[in-house]
């Protein structure tokens, strides 16, 4: 058996003895290759803002790529130019905000990208991205590990070392794939803005401190949307791992 296998076995015996998994559950849904976490790339942006089209494209283009989580939240600081963004909401301003002090930045801006909450990018221009993706995935740590149970109600996250502050488990609402949006007034009047992983909410399920828990996932989001759950550091924000509900199949 490969490390690999040893450390996934003594995850699911300890989430068997605190009830998470039992001995008939069938395996977690993952997102990708259980060996590999994925980069989550989180894009702060706005329809009334003149260089924000391109940045969403941008973010587009990685958003299939495999081992990445792209994630678009639409902030509302630039409604008062004439458009109210029909995305925004000011929690995503704030979680915006609270990047911009655990990164230590003076200000913040649109478009913005944060990888893994590690790292920030002002605008999206692809080499940089593509290289800060790479430069994630190539320093992948022993994440604890999310797994949802198959009824997709409820989510477990395994062992390991909770980093100094403590962290917290959260669940990102959003809607999969591409939608539009027609801008009518301000700077990018007469323009058809594209957005891909729209989110439209995030719920703080609790908080994680290196042994197993299970937690129960928001019941009242629409059926068309989906959720990535992320286990993150208090203090840096770093994301120490995350994972994507598998999405239903069409039939």
């Amino acid at each position: 058996m490969t490390a690999r296998g040893i450390r996934t076995g003594m995850i699911a015996a300890a989430l068997a003895g605190v009830g998470l998994l039992t001995t008939a559950a069938a395996p977690p849904q993952r997102d990708r290759d259980a060996s590999v976490q994925p980069v989550v790339v989180e894009l702060f942006t706005a329809q009334g803002c003149s260089g924000c089209p391109d940045a969403n494209r941008t973010l587009e283009a990685v958003a299939n790529e495999p081992g990445v989580i792209a994630l678009t939240y639409a902030v509302d600081y630039w409604d008062y130019l004439g458009w109210p963004d029909t995305f925004a909401k000011p929690e995503f301003a704030a979680r915006q905000q609270v990047y911009r002090q655990a990164l230590k930045l003076r200000n913040v801006s649109t478009p913005q990208v944060v990888v893994d909450g590690r790292r920030q990018l002002s605008g999206a221009r692809p080499p940089e991205l593509q290289a800060a993706i790479d430069a994630e995935a190539a320093a992948r740590p022993w994440p604890p590990e999310i797994e949802f149970r198959e009824t997709g109600d409820r989510v477990g996250v395994g062992s390991g070392r909770p980093p100094r502050g403590g962290a917290e488990v959260t669940a990102v609402i959003y809607r999969p794939g591409l939608q539009t949006v027609e801008v009518r007034q301000g700077d990018n009047r007469g323009q058809v803005v594209r957005h891909v992983n729209v989110v439209r909410e995030v719920r703080r399920l609790g908080d994680w401190t290196g042994r197993p828990v299970l937690f129960a996932l928001p019941a009242d989001s629409a059926s068309e949307d989906n959720v990535v759950v992320l286990v993150q550091a208090k203090t840096d924000r770093r994301i120490l791992s995350a994972a994507r509900r598998a999405e239903p199949r069409a039939d």
